[in-house]
């Protein structure tokens, strides 16, 4: 692997961004296209969900696997390896504890949170719109049951 320079480097930086990423856009049209209406970068919720389906109370997460530690041992291991170890280990174990405070937040005020990893919208978008979907699902059943028990009473 090639180093870069550090102008190549600052630039690369600069470049990556906070919202709207290619995978936040790939995910918020597909949703979009099949009739699902959301907030995105949702200020009024912990973490501003990428994604935020009000009516159902789902927050999504569209993570980057580096940013936010996917296969955090063997990365670990790779970034000992590399340019600026103690920066870059301290900052992605930062995202990943503020990854678990902002998810326990979420689901404290009653949300779900669904996490997908860049890759994984990438490859199996129908996937990660089934599990939307399922989840939107289990909901409108655990809804319909609460209202027939009502019925009963």
């Amino acid at each position: 692997m090639a180093h870069m320079t550090i102008e190549q480097r600052r630039r690369n930086m600069q470049s990556i961004r906070g919202k709207d990423t290619k995978i936040e856009v790939l995910l918020r049209k597909k949703l979009w296209s099949k009739g699902y209406r959301y907030r995105k970068n949702y200020n009024k919720l912990p973490g501003k969900p990428d994604i935020a389906l009000t009516k159902y109370k789902i927050a999504i997460f569209c993570d980057g696997e580096f940013f936010h530690g996917k296969d955090w041992e063997s990365l670990e291991e790779r970034l000992k390896q590399g340019k600026n170890p103690d920066f870059w280990i301290s900052k992605i174990k930062r995202n990943m504890a503020r990854d678990d405070e902002v998810n326990k937040n979420l689901v404290a005020a009653g949300w779900t949170v669904v996490r997908f990893w860049g890759e994984d919208i990438k490859k199996d978008m129908d996937g990660c719109i089934k599990t939307v979907e399922e989840i939107i699902f289990e909901q409108e059943m655990a809804l319909f049951e609460e209202c027939e028990e009502d019925d009963y009473i």
